[in-house]
């Protein structure tokens, strides 16, 4: 009984010691990216807003009603980045979601007919990197 005893709390101590020995270098603990920002924005007849308009460089959620007349299709544009969501209807939202690095963006909105006037667009300054998101809690 005491042989029985002592190779099963060797084979435990053994299968301890390589289960502590696995996963040491498996990965590298990267930080992750910054928290995404939301955005909101409004297209009216005769601009687009959005808010906050400065913020530093990272993902954002830009979420943008349309409370003009007319279906308008939204552009997020500059640097080496173009990206569109629409038409959007009237009353209707759409959101742009990316990763922005440094720079100046613009959010425009057009749409299939000719308008008399242009519509102006939004100007999104975009800063250093905002730190990164180790260490906060209840994030996806």
């Amino acid at each position: 009984m005491g042989s029985r005893r002592a190779r099963a709390t060797a084979g435990f101590a053994i299968a301890a010691v390589l289960l502590a020995a696995c996963g040491e270098d498996d990965f590298k603990n990267e930080p992750r990216p910054p928290v995404p920002v939301g955005l909101s924005g409004v297209i009216q007849d005769d601009r687009v807003t959005v808010s906050p308009a400065k913020l530093g460089a990272g993902p954002v959620l830009i979420t943008i009603s349309n409370q003009a007349q007319g279906a308008r299709t939204v552009t997020l544009e500059g640097e080496s980045i173009v990206q569109r969501a629409g038409p959007i209807q009237p009353g209707d939202t759409a959101t742009i979601q990316r990763t922005l690095a440094p720079g100046s963006y613009e959010v425009r909105a057009g749409s299939r007919t000719a308008l008399r006037r242009e519509i102006v667009p939004a100007v999104l300054d975009i800063g250093a990197e905002r730190p990164d998101s180790n260490n906060k809690l209840l994030l996806p």
